[in-house]
C-alpha cells in the first residue's frame, strides 16, 4: 500500500470516528456498538500510522518503503514510548 493509500484510509477511518461520536452524542446508536467500533477504529488507525511511519524509516534509509508491511493489532497496540 502505497502512501496516497494509507492517507485516505486514515481520513476515512477518522470520518467514521467523527460519524460516531456524533452520533453517539445525539443517541442515534447504542454505546456498545459505538464503544466497539470506535475501538477498532482506533487499532485501525494506530496500524495505519505505524505503517506510513514504517514507509518514511525506509525512506529515509534509502531502503525501499514497499517492503513495509501492517503490522498485527497486538503489535502495534503494546508499543512503548
Amino acid at each position: 500500500m502505497d502512501e496516497k493509500a494509507i492517507l485516505q484510509h486514515i481520513n476515512e477511518f477518522i470520518e467514521e470516528e467523527h460519524t460516531l461520536r456524533r452520533a453517539h452524542e445525539r443517541a442515534e446508536t447504542s454505546d456498545a456498538d459505538a464503544q466497539q467500533r470506535l475501538r477498532q477504529l482506533e487499532v485501525a488507525l494506530d496500524q495505519c500510522w505505524d505503517l506510513l511511519r514504517q514507509r518514511r524509516a525506509r525512506i529515509a534509509a534509502g531502503q525501499n518503503p514497499d517492503e513495509a508491511e501492517l503490522r498485527p493489532p497486538a503489535e502495534v497496540e503494546n508499543y512503548r514510548q
